[in-house]
């Protein structure tokens, strides 16, 4: 079959079912089966993008975490899994893999004594820099395809879908990503 400019095959799958499933409502692949082929497409590139910059996505998570978070660049593991969305268990082997290559270090806390607080590092900060930098301003030319206007109807159209399904799923408890 002949691929026709523009035709990602959703139009083609969405009046196949209409005509095999008369009566069933079929309008969802319009946006479902774009929105993840867009989230593999994007998923794909990003996985490239961070091998390029020579780093992995939950490293660059956490370095993103703990730079987020303001001077002095300090949280409690349990403050990193709430804020990124993952497991304590993940939260814990990403912090041993970045203090391994001298991103983060451990530290007592000053309140308490007992408890650890995860460090960003010099060298974990200007990573952390170098590849958000890098990284943001690929991932806007991959926007070049639509307008201001187009990207901030697109922005606001994912947000209200994403608040109906992470309320309806209850997924904000959910691990999820929270990159850069």
């Amino acid at each position: 079959m002949e691929r026709i400019p523009g035709d990602d095959g959703s139009d083609r799958i969405q009046a196949a079912w209409r005509r095999e499933l008369p009566g069933v409502p079929v309008e969802s692949i319009g946006v479902i089966t774009r929105v993840w082929r867009i989230g593999q497409l994007l998923a794909d590139e990003r996985r490239r993008t961070l091998d390029r910059l020579g780093i992995d996505n939950p490293t660059l998570d956490l370095l993103s975490t703990l730079r987020r978070s303001g001077a002095p660049y300090r949280l409690t593991p349990g403050q990193i899994a709430a804020r990124s969305f993952v497991t304590a268990g993940a939260v814990s082997q990403r912090i041993a893999r970045a203090e391994a290559a001298g991103l983060v270090r451990r530290e007592r806390s000053a309140a308490d004594g007992r408890s650890a607080v995860v460090v960003l590092t010099d060298e974990g900060r200007a990573l952390n820099e170098r590849v958000v930098a890098d990284l943001l301003r690929h991932e806007e030319t991959l926007l070049d395809g639509i307008d201001a206007a187009q990207r901030a109807a697109l922005a606001g159209l994912l947000k209200t879908l994403l608040g109906d399904l992470t309320q309806r799923f209850g997924a904000e408890d959910r691990p999820g990503a929270d990159v850069p």
